[in-house]
């Protein structure tokens, strides 16, 4: 007969009596999703581990068992599935990985900056919509279109006015007056430029060409101003005028316009020799180039010639600038683009 040692040891002696199972009694349903014991299998209790961003508490358990003063209640089989998730616990509870939940205040502002994109690009889209109504300003392609067909429209004293009165436009600001003495037909540019010029005009084409040539008040001086019309868009005539103004083209002696010398007028002597300034304006709003070119009336050569840039600057002594041709140049350049422009806003008033 073996001892209880030996039984013990021995693997084929007879086990252990086995511990009574707890009763299989249903606990009563908590009113807060139980907590495993402190003695379960694993689980350490500690009241200050956070647990996804939100401080743990203490498990707690109601029941007989807490009521008995034991401290362990009983542990079932199958924990009770509380009816509702607790919204604490788990990667995605609190809106995303992790658990953390967006503040109030980024929420807001994300929803006001939506709310706000939102506007501006309704706010624009209406205003290109409430843009497009007949009082307001023709845009760029309206302005070449009406440009390109109003050069046969609008009448000659329009475009090129009997007199012009350029008020301080003379030299030492004193007032000019010119009176208009011939009218070109309108033509192509050929004739209208010498060769060097009419190649660096060339990148914009020439639609059509008129001119007209005034003489001062006291007929001493001839001036012919000119309309070229291209065929170009809003980048051509950029492109052509920034190269105008980055190599000073409008400068250049050998890029002068020619004059339209009339028969029987006080111009008729006003040939290549006896052009003195001249002024050359690439405009970028419209399909259309303005110049001038001026000259003495009596015929006489000018070895020096001078843009009117240069001649009506302080201190200029050539014979452009103190004869004032350099004035007159720019001042029936200024006056009739002013009057080119009205005449192509009345035009498209008129047309529309």
């Amino acid at each position: 007969m073996s001892t209880d040692a030996e039984q013990a040891h021995s693997p084929h002696g007879t086990p252990p009596p086995r511990p009574a199972h707890p009763p299989r009694t249903a606990p009563e349903r908590p009113s807060a999703p139980p907590s495993p014991p402190a003695n379960a299998p694993g689980f350490t209790p500690d009241p200050e581990t956070p647990v996804l961003g939100v401080r743990a508490k203490a498990p707690s358990f109601g029941g007989a068992a807490e009521a008995s003063g034991t401290g362990v209640p009983p542990w079932p089989s199958t924990p009770p599935r509380p009816s509702v998730r607790p919204r604490t616990g788990g990667p995605f509870a609190n809106g995303g990985p992790g658990g953390r939940r967006r503040p109030a205040s980024r929420t807001a502002a994300a929803a006001a900056s939506l709310v706000l994109g939102l506007g501006l690009l309704g706010g624009a889209a209406a205003g290109s919509w409430l843009g497009d109504g007949p009082g307001d300003q023709p845009s760029t392609a309206d302005t070449y279109a009406h440009a390109r067909s109003a050069w046969h429209s609008i009448p000659v004293a329009d475009l090129f006015p009997r007199t012009l009165r350029g008020k301080g436009e003379g030299p030492g600001g004193a007032d000019r007056v010119w009176t208009r003495i011939a009218v070109a037909p309108d033509s192509s540019c050929g004739g209208g430029f010498d060769p060097l010029l009419a190649k660096a005009l060339a990148p914009v084409g020439c639609k059509r060409l008129v001119r007209a040539t005034y003489a001062d008040a006291t007929s001493t001086s001839v001036t012919t101003v000119g309309v070229l019309i291209t065929t170009s868009g809003p980048t051509g005539m950029r492109s052509l005028q920034q190269r105008f103004v980055t190599e000073k083209l409008d400068e250049r002696t050998d890029l002068m316009p020619r004059a339209y010398a009339a028969k029987g007028t006080a111009a008729a002597g006003f040939g290549d020799d006896q052009r003195a300034s001249w002024r050359i304006r690439i405009l970028t709003d419209a399909p259309a180039v303005i110049y001038t070119v001026t000259g003495f009336a009596d015929g006489r050569e000018v070895t020096d010639p001078q843009s009117a840039g240069e001649a009506t600057q302080r201190g200029a002594t050539s014979a452009p600038a103190q004869s004032g041709l350099g004035n007159d140049a720019r001042g029936i350049a200024d006056a009739i683009e002013a009057g080119f422009r009205r005449a192509l806003d009345t035009f498209a008033e008129t047309t529309s």
